[in-house]
């Protein structure tokens, strides 16, 4: 998967000369492990009930996220959890580093997780976030999303756009960070009314894998 910033490169790990168990002067490769599914596992319930971030009396426009979490090749990656967080309608957070954070919808939860289905699908309930000023640069409504699942070594953080907001895009410095050709794997389409979709690919040829961020 390709992350927007560089990390550093991974090297099969040598036995220092003289170590414990590379003998005199031993500077061989070490021998891999055979291959494992990895954790983390996660309890019936983690997710459950935690996909809806409205209650009654949220403001703003209700939407539902849905989508897929595909592996490389389309195939539905299972029991993936992911997890969203936003701004509520006004564009407000309820935490004290938003300077108008007295002002966030007290009804609005701001933060959800749900877990995939069989088919790899995900389904979140929430409203459409506004904008709102940042020390980067104005941003555009957005959802942010992390995934964190079984083989997936650390969690991948990616954002979520809207369609309706061309000109917000264009200037979201966030989104000004993906190569222009790739911007559309972070644009959801708006299936029907009130209802958006947004497939996430893992691994996958570019112009397909969905671009994530340095966590």
């Amino acid at each position: 998967m390709t992350r927007l910033s560089p990390l550093p490169p991974v090297h099969p790990k040598r036995q220092a000369a003289g170590g414990p168990q590379g003998g005199s002067g031993s500077n061989a490769l070490l021998t891999p492990t055979a291959w494992h599914t990895i954790g983390p596992f996660f309890p019936v319930g983690f997710s459950e009930g935690l996909a809806d971030l409205t209650t009654a009396g949220t403001r703003g426009m209700p939407i539902r996220l849905t989508g897929r979490v595909l592996q490389e090749g389309g195939g539905p990656c299972v029991n993936a959890v992911l997890e969203i967080w936003q701004a509520d309608a006004g564009g407000r957070f309820a935490h004290p580093r938003d300077p108008g954070w007295r002002e966030a919808d007290p009804a609005f939860r701001g933060w959800g997780r749900a877990a995939t289905d069989a088919e790899g699908r995900f389904t979140f309930r929430t409203v459409m976030p506004g904008g709102y000023e940042d020390p980067a640069g104005t941003r555009a409504p957005h959802v942010n999303l992390a995934i964190i699942g079984s083989g997936i070594m650390r969690r991948l953080v990616t954002t979520v756009f809207f369609p309706g907001f061309p000109e917000a895009n264009a200037r979201d410095p966030v989104l000004g960070c993906v190569p222009e050709g790739l911007r559309g794997l972070l644009v959801a389409r708006e299936e029907e009314a009130g209802r958006f979709g947004i497939d996430v690919v893992l691994r996958g040829d570019e112009g397909v894998e969905t671009p994530f961020f340095v966590d």
